[in-house]
C-alpha cells in the first residue's frame, strides 16, 4: 500500500492512498460475505446468492463502498504512524480517483494536524507590576462588614417603620383589580430602603405600624422582566406583622476579641490591614504573571486549526453546563435567561477559546524547548488539594487514577514549572498605582 502526503493551508494535510488491486479485491470479497445475507435475490435464500449474480443485478460497485470503509482505517493509521502526524480532527474523505475491481484503489483524505509553533522571546520579557497600598477606607469597609455579620436583630415595638428596618409583611398585588402570578406572598422579609422591590413600594411603607394594612400604588418599570407587567400601574395590599432592626456592636476591644484572636481593636485593625495588603499583593502578582504569559503568547507565531478551537469551545461549554448544574440550573435554562442561543454563546467565547488553545500550544513548545520534566514530587504537589478535598492520601488517590489521568496531572505539573520559569526569568518593574 502506498501513500503520499501533501501539505495544505491552515495546518491541513492531504493523504493520497494507492491500494493494490489484489488487496482491494480481498476487501470486496469480505464485504460480499458480510452483506450477502441482507440482499434479496429471486430464486436464492438470503446469503446464498453468488457474488457475480448480485453484482449483475445491483451493479458492479455494490460492495465498493463497504470495501473502502474496511480498508480506510488501517491505511489511514499506517500513514499517520509512518509520517509521525498528529491529527487534531477526524479525517474526511476528499476524493476517489479510481475504485474499480481489478484495478488499484486510489483515494485521498484530508485532516487537520497539530500546528507548528514558532517561539518568540520568552525569557527576559519585560513586564510592569502595578502595586497598590490598601487604604484606610478599605480597612474600615472590611471591619464594617464584620460588624454587620455579628449584628444582633432587635425587635421594634414602640415606633413606626423606618428606613433601614427589616419588615415582616404580607402582600398581594393586582393590576386593574386582577391578581397576577408571583404577586402574592406571606410573612416575607424586606429591608426598607434596600431597593429590593419595585420603585415606590418601600417608600410608601415608611410610617406603617405593626398590624396596619395599607394599599401601595406603584408602577412597574418599562424594562421589567415580565412582558405582561411592563409599565403597568399596580396596587399592592400589604400588612405589616413585625419590625426588627440590626444593632451593630460598638467598635471597641470587646468587638475585636469577639471576631478575632486579638485582644484590642488596634491589633485587630492592623491584622485586617495586613491581610488586605497580602491579598492585594497576590492579586497584583497574579495580574502581572498573566500579562507576562500574554506577552509571551504575542511573541509566538502559530496558526491554530479551526477544529482545535471548536474542541476547546466544547470543553468550555461542558464545564459551564456542569457549573450550572451545581447551581440547580440547566444550560437550556441559563441560555433562556440570557436570551441567547447556544450558537450565540459559542460565538461570544470563540476568541477566548482560541486564545486558550494558543496558550496551551506555546507553553507545550516551551516545555519541549527547555526540556522541562515533572518528577513524582511535582505530581504529588499538584494532587495535594484534590486528596484533601476527597479525604484521601495522595497515594490512595493515585491508585484510583488511570494512567491517562496521571499523565494529565504530570502535564499540569510541567505547565506550572514552565510558568514559574517564565516568571523567574522575567524583567519585572514595579510602579505604585494612584489611590482611587
Amino acid at each position: 500500500m502506498e501513500h503520499t502526503i501533501e501539505k495544505l493551508s491552515g495546518n491541513k494535510v492531504k493523504i493520497a492512498f494507492k491500494v493494490p488491486a489484489a488487496d482491494f479485491e480481498q476487501a470486496i470479497e469480505k464485504a460480499y460475505i458480510k452483506l450477502r445475507g441482507q440482499i434479496a435475490v429471486p430464486g436464492f435464500r438470503k446469503g446464498k446468492a453468488p457474488r457475480k449474480l448480485i453484482e449483475k443485478m445491483y451493479g458492479a460497485g455494490i460492495f465498493y463502498e463497504d470495501a473502502l470503509d474496511a480498508i480506510f482505517p488501517g491505511a489511514y493509521m499506517e500513514a499517520v504512524t509512518a509520517n509521525e502526524l498528529k491529527p487534531v480532527s477526524q479525517p474526511e474523505l476528499s476524493g476517489i480517483e479510481t475504485m474499480e475491481a481489478g484495478k488499484d484503489l486510489e483515494f485521498s483524505c484530508e485532516v487537520y494536524v497539530m500546528p507548528e509553533v514558532k517561539l518568540g522571546e520568552y525569557k527576559g520579557v519585560e513586564v510592569a507590576k502595578k502595586t497598590r497600598k490598601v487604604t484606610a477606607e478599605e480597612v474600615d469597609a472590611r471591619i464594617e462588614s464584620e460588624r454587620k455579620r455579628v449584628a444582633r436583630s432587635i425587635e421594634v415595638t414602640d415606633r413606626a417603620l423606618e428606613n433601614g428596618d427589616n419588615a415582616e409583611l404580607d402582600y398581594s398585588g393586582s393590576v386593574d383589580g386582577v391578581k397576577f402570578q408571583g404577586g402574592t406572598a406571606e410573612h416575607q422579609h424586606l429591608v426598607i430602603g434596600s431597593g429590593s422591590f419595585i420603585p415606590g413600594f418601600e417608600e410608601q411603607m415608611v410610617g406603617m405600624t405593626i398590624g396596619e394594612e395599607r394599599d401601595l400604588n406603584v408602577k412597574f418599570p418599562e424594562e421589567y422582566h415580565s412582558e405582561d407587567l411592563k409599565g403597568k400601574d399596580a396596587v399592592f395590599h400589604v400588612k405589616l406583622h413585625a419590625i426588627t432592626r440590626e444593632e451593630l456592636p460598638e467598635l471597641d476591644d470587646d468587638f475585636a476579641s469577639e471576631v478575632s484572636d486579638f485582644d484590642t481593636l488596634a491589633e485587630y485593625r492592623a491584622d485586617v490591614e495586613k491581610k488586605l495588603q497580602e491579598a492585594a499583593d497576590a492579586q497584583s502578582e497574579e495580574a502581572t504573571r498573566q500579562s507576562l504569559v500574554d506577552a509571551v503568547m504575542a511573541n509566538a507565531e502559530v496558526e491554530i486549526p479551526a477544529p482545535m478551537v471548536e474542541d476547546k469551545l466544547n470543553d468550555m461549554m461542558q464545564e459551564m453546563g456542569w457549573r450550572m448544574q451545581q447551581q440547580g440550573f440547566s444550560m437550556e435554562m441559563y441560555l433562556k435567561m440570557l436570551g441567547q442561543t447556544e450558537a450565540q454563546m459559542r460565538d461570544m467565547y470563540r476568541a477566548e477559546a482560541k486564545n486558550n488553545v494558543k496558550s496551551e500550544l506555546v507553553l507545550d513548545e516551551i516545555i519541549k524547548a527547555e526540556n522541562i520534566e515533572a518528577d513524582e514530587a511535582d505530581v504529588d504537589k499538584m494532587l495535594e488539594s484534590y486528596a484533601s478535598a476527597m479525604n484521601q492520601t495522595i497515594d490512595q488517590l493515585k491508585e484510583s487514577f488511570s494512567a491517562e489521568q496521571l499523565d494529565y496531572f504530570k502535564h499540569r505539573a510541567q505547565v506550572t514549572k514552565a510558568l514559574d520559569m517564565l516568571w523567574e526569568n522575567a524583567k519585572v518593574t514595579e510602579a505604585e498605582e494612584a489611590a482611587e
